[in-house]
């Protein structure tokens, strides 16, 4: 993993995480919106040009990549670079969830 995909991904952004979360799986952007939006009980709602313009940038950085198009919705996955990031982050989460539990 090159520099600039660790300092403009890590530590990331609620969106991007939730993304690259979904992409785990083949979707296309409105199911990751309706997926992010049951995951945190509503609480976090991706507006169409966030979604889009991050899906954009991410399959231009190589994190995701486009497979195809079923009914004018292009589906897309998580790359293995995208996975490296992922699991950057989620080590990122945990370790901050540990110091939170070593300090209460």
């Amino acid at each position: 993993m090159d520099a600039h995909i660790k300092k403009v991904y890590v530590p990331m952004t609620e969106t991007s995480f939730y993304i690259l979360l979904c992409l785990r799986e083949e979707a296309h952007g409105y199911s990751i919106v309706q997926k992010v939006e049951a995951l945190t009980n509503g609480q976090i709602k991706i507006s169409p040009g966030t979604m889009y313009g991050s899906l954009s940038k991410m399959e231009k950085d190589g994190l995701i990549q486009f497979i195809r198009e079923e009914d004018k919705r292009k589906i897309y996955i998580i790359t293995d670079l995208g996975r490296q990031v992922l699991e950057l982050e989620m080590q990122r989460i945990e370790r901050l969830y540990r110091n939170l539990q070593e300090v209460q």
